[in-house]
């Protein structure tokens, strides 16, 4: 589907807001620091389209119903566009599985990237004051943490990182074949 320049270049786009959107969603599942400056960033870039939404869809206690929603629009408008720029026809459920799955997938994809950046800085820069690296921290130690409560680490080794590695590639392979 990318053999074409402006398919990859519109894609390649349309999924980095998307992450953003994602980002902004995991924040606030996290509640991770507002004041940081990536986090305002964040919120900057997803204001606009956001707040509109945020008016018509409520949240549903700590979950921001209004990002998920608009994950899902960013995600179907991509979807959309790129079946349009290839002469694909599909159906309702087709859009609608190809919604799911594809935000399901940059959000999988999303905390694979942020727990090998958490992984990376244990080893070179274990306890950074850097902004990202406090922001890496916040949004993957809630995961490590419910994983550490089945499996204690091992003499000062922490083996949670394995464990979420391979369920969210096990999760990913099943849900690639409905991912554009």
């Amino acid at each position: 589907m990318t053999a074409d320049p402006i398919v990859f270049l519109f894609k390649t786009l349309a999924n980095l807001y998307l992450f953003v959107v994602l980002l902004r969603l995991i924040l606030q599942l996290t509640r991770a620091d507002f004041y940081n400056p990536i986090s305002q960033g964040v919120v900057k870039a997803t204001n606009p389209l956001l707040l509109p939404i945020r008016k018509l869809v409520p949240s549903m206690g700590r979950i921001d119903t209004a990002s998920i929603v608009l994950a899902l629009i960013v995600q179907f408008a991509t979807i959309a566009v790129i079946f349009f720029l290839k002469g694909f026809q599909p159906g309702a459920i087709q859009y609608l599985v190809f919604t799911v799955a594809g935000t399901v997938y940059h959000l999988l994809d999303l905390y694979f990237w942020a727990m090998l950046i958490s992984v990376i800085l244990s080893w070179v820069a274990p306890g950074a004051n850097h902004p990202g690296a406090m922001l890496v921290h916040q949004i993957t130690e809630p995961l490590y943490s419910q994983v550490r409560k089945v499996i204690p680490s091992l003499g000062g080794l922490d083996l949670s990182p394995i464990f979420i590695f391979l369920a969210i590639s096990v999760l990913k392979q099943f849900i690639a074949p409905f991912v554009i």
